[in-house]
């Protein structure tokens, strides 16, 4: 493609993700200094259609993009647009400091923030807790018969459970239960902890069985938890504030899928640090008229979910990578503060 369709091209890509109106050869004309004349505009934006990039819905109508010219805008024509130092601070601020450094808090919190920064959906998958390894273990007496069970897992995900007992535990012997269950459990996933781990444990707790018996239903009610159950959300009516969707039918559709999380699950990225899926490209059929910007958010090098926000496919991509870019990053670091600082 030459540098006139190129030009002519990000033009009306610009103009449309501004307005959601089909874009005529006199607005680029008199909008964007780009030298030629409105025919000549004409006549570059009937090859463009042409070659797949643009589209018009009916003959008197100017035109819009398609998704293979908002892949080539993504791709080779979009510049990356930098974050203000306010911009920057606030999601550093929210993400980090208002989040406390617990995992669970840091995750919502960031899709909070992402929704009411981009004004779309924000979907995120959290950590998955059946993936994680467990990081550390504490019983803590509550009265004579009952205790808190604390799990905290390598992914900053905390978890408690209460669990009653027959018999009042002094603090030596409280003591000598959180050692063994830490020694015998930590480091080890949902997956590793097998029948002789099991009957270990069972020896250890010895003349403490209801302690022992109430321990690994709940170890495994907290650890064995669904990938989907995982899927946070906010923002699902920003929908409402794009023309696009003023049709109810369409509004409607977009909601139920929302309300899918296996369907939302299948819209984030899985492979890779910044994802755009355009249109036709998401695996999801209910999103084929959508966009899914996501990315991956890691422990280390250790990927553990995934934040995204879904729109119409004239979202303004450039500003949105940016942002989910910088909280990402937010993440990581929170991520990282919460388990390396603590090991």
């Amino acid at each position: 493609m030459d540098e006139r369709k190129i030009r002519i091209l990000e033009a009306i890509i610009n103009d449309y993700i501004k307005t959601a109106e089909p874009v005529g050869s006199r607005t680029i004309a008199k909008k964007y200094n780009l030298g030629i004349s409105s025919a000549t505009i004409r006549n570059e934006m009937a090859d463009l259609e042409d070659m797949g990039y643009l589209e018009q819905l009916h003959s008197s109508s100017g035109r819009k993009p398609s998704d293979k010219g908002y892949r080539l805008y993504v791709d080779k024509l979009m510049r990356i647009q930098e974050l203000s130092p306010q911009e920057e601070l606030l999601i550093k601020s929210h993400v980090l400091d208002a989040a406390l450094y617990e995992a669970d808090k840091m995750i919502k919190q960031a899709t909070l923030l992402l929704s009411e920064l981009t004004k779309l959906t924000c979907i995120v998958k959290a950590p998955s807790v059946g993936k994680s390894c467990i990081k550390s273990m504490q019983l803590v007496s509550l009265d004579n018969y009952n205790m808190l069970l604390l799990i905290v897992t390598d992914s900053g995900i905390i978890k408690n459970n209460i669990i009653k007992i027959s018999k009042k535990t002094n603090a030596d012997k409280l003591l000598k239960f959180n050692n063994i269950l830490n020694d015998r459990l930590k480091g080890l996933s949902i997956e590793e902890i097998n029948l002789e781990v099991i009957n270990n444990l069972k020896n250890d707790f010895a003349g403490y069985e209801d302690i022992f018996n109430s321990i690994i239903p709940a170890l495994y009610e907290s650890l064995n938890i669904s990938d989907n159950s995982n899927i946070y959300m906010e923002g699902t009516t920003n929908i409402f504030n794009y023309p696009e969707y003023n049709n109810i039918t369409k509004a409607k559709d977009f909601l139920s899928m929302l309300e899918d999380k296996v369907k939302v699950s299948g819209l984030l990225s899985s492979n890779s640090k910044i994802s755009v899926k355009i249109g036709e490209e998401n695996p999801v059929e209910d999103a084929k008229e959508c966009s899914v910007i996501s990315a991956i958010y890691s422990l280390g090098d250790r990927p553990l979910g995934s934040i995204g926000v879904i729109g119409p496919t004239r979202i303004p991509y450039s500003k949105i990578i940016t942002i989910i870019a910088k909280i990402v990053k937010e993440i990581n670091d929170g991520l990282s503060n919460v388990y390396f600082d603590d090991r």
